[in-house]
């Protein structure tokens, strides 16, 4: 009991002299370690008959506690001091100059989505928006892409493990082609709409995310052919890219909501390793000329069932759609390289890509007048 005594006099003066946190946690260590001192103590308890734990047992716990206690109240003794000496040696002069703020940017994404708004309503298209958890009827069947439809594989789809009040099938939208559906069963006809968000399938790569966005146009009005889809296509793109040297080609292909389906080419010239869209094939040999057709969106006619699924008569009402990727839009214009980067969240990327709030777009003075980096 007297070295109990002893060794508790002797560690609570040394805790008591410890001047850095440092010196504390070692005086911890020697203590209550595996190998402390205290901890040699606790390890003789199990030997001892009970009448023994009923005197030394209790004066070693008492140790135990004193011990940690002490050493807890000088940790905290000498942490509140450092504090109090920072605290009193800063300064802060009220008559120097602000520190520089870092400023918000917007993001490329926001900034095409804003730009593809402002091309499209000087054309007479509103902006429609849809829900992005959406039926199997909506998403699929409406769009002419029944149950037993091949064309479902082409769709990784992030399916919920519920139905809603109908029966259907709840899903993460895979296209923005949905909000067509609603639009047209809501409204009527005439359409003219652009439909730009977010939408989801399970990919991810260099260029694909699952989740990405997406712009798709509806027109719906009597009398509409290709010629109308090529026209506003070329329309779009040249006032997208700010320029006039845009060539396109439509190519036969297959979409089950649009016959008949073309995907769209435009042709793009090399730049210091970049693809910039313009030129045309004519331009000269590819030795002196690189360049070639890069595929950019789909686009066709609106299938007469879809038309009808949407409660309309295909007899009278006929359209055109075509769709593409926003993001890609935006890599595409401004030189971005990884599709990936865009959801990242590093802000040294978008003080690089980003935009100023600013930078608003407007026809007249240039969708991008500011340009990247602003």
């Amino acid at each position: 009991m007297t070295d109990i005594a002893s060794l508790q006099t002797q560690l609570l003066a040394d805790i008591a002299a410890a001047n850095d946190p440092a010196a504390v946690e070692t005086l911890r260590v020697a203590a209550l370690g595996k190998q402390g001192s205290v901890s040699a103590l606790l390890k003789t308890l199990g030997a001892m008959t009970p009448e023994q734990r009923q005197s030394e047992g209790r004066a070693i716990h008492d140790l135990r506690e004193a011990v940690s206690a002490a050493l807890a109240a000088r940790k905290a003794e000498l942490e509140n001091a450092a504090l109090d000496a920072q605290l009193a040696g800063e300064r802060l002069d009220m008559s120097l100059p602000a520190p520089p703020r870092h400023e918000g940017s917007i993001h490329p994404v926001s900034q095409v989505m804003d730009e593809l708004a402002e091309i499209f309503a000087d054309l007479g298209f509103a902006v429609a928006t849809g829900p992005e958890i959406e039926d199997d009827w909506h998403n699929f069947t409406a769009l002419n892409i029944p149950e037993t439809h091949p064309a479902r594989a082409m769709h990784d789809t992030f399916y919920f493990d519920r139905e809603d009040g109908e029966g259907r099938k709840m899903l993460l939208r895979t296209h923005t082609s949905p909000v067509q559906i609603r639009k047209m069963v809501a409204d009527g006809a005439p359409v003219r709409i652009i439909a730009p968000g977010r939408t989801y399938r399970s990919d991810s790569d260099a260029t694909h995310t699952p989740m990405f966005h997406q712009v798709e146009g509806l027109v719906i009005d009597r009398g509409i052919h290709m010629g109308h889809l090529k026209w506003t296509l070329e329309t779009f793109l040249k006032a997208f890219f700010e320029t006039d040297d845009i060539h396109l080609r439509l190519r036969p292909s297959y979409f089950p909501f649009t016959e008949p389906s073309a995907e769209v080419d435009a042709w793009y010239r090399v730049e210091k390793g970049r693809r910039v869209l313009g030129g045309s094939p004519d331009d000269g040999p590819q030795e002196t000329n690189p360049g070639g057709w890069m595929e950019l969106l789909g686009s066709g006619m609106v299938h007469p069932k879809v038309i009808a699924a949407a409660g309309l008569d295909p007899e009278e009402w006929q359209g055109f759609a075509f769709g593409c990727g926003i993001d890609r839009l935006a890599m595409l214009k401004y030189g971005i390289d990884d599709l990936r980067a865009f959801f990242d969240g590093d802000l040294r990327w978008l003080k690089h890509y980003g935009f100023s709030a600013l930078d608003v777009p407007t026809l007249s003075g240039g969708v991008s007048s500011s340009g990247v980096g602003a």
